[in-house]
């Protein structure tokens, strides 16, 4: 499997930008579709948005859609996710996670999980 750490959660402001990294280690995140995930306290893990092995391929939970971009380089091993107009509603944890089946929107199609970054926004 491979090894995931985010980094790049914070506060912010309501309207605010964040960029997440997901630095991938022990294999190349060329073998794995990669998405982000984000839980919040007392809710169950949810899809936020996923791309496919070589970036062609994106898709986004529509709460996102339009205010956040994944984007991966597989030379670099690490996937990014890009938040702007940030609303309250954003925070939660999040997560990057990496899988072999796509599309996928469900946490448990996914075979390895980071740690987690904190994302929080106030209003």
């Amino acid at each position: 499997q491979v090894q995931l750490v985010e980094s790049g959660g914070g506060l912010v402001q309501a309207g605010g930008s964040l960029r997440l990294s997901c630095a991938a280690s022990g294999r190349t995140i060329s073998d794995y579709h990669m998405a982000w995930f984000r839980q919040a306290p007392g809710k169950e893990r949810a899809f936020v948005s996923a791309v496919n092995w070589n970036g062609g391929f994106t898709y986004y939970a529509d709460s996102v859609k339009g205010r956040f971009t994944i984007s991966r380089d597989n030379a670099k091993n690490a996937v990014y996710l890009q938040m702007i107009s940030l609303k309250p509603e954003d925070t939660a944890v999040y997560y990057c996670a990496a899988g072999r089946v796509l599309p996928a929107t469900d946490p448990r199609r996914f075979d390895s999980w980071g740690q987690g970054t904190q994302v929080t926004v106030s209003s």
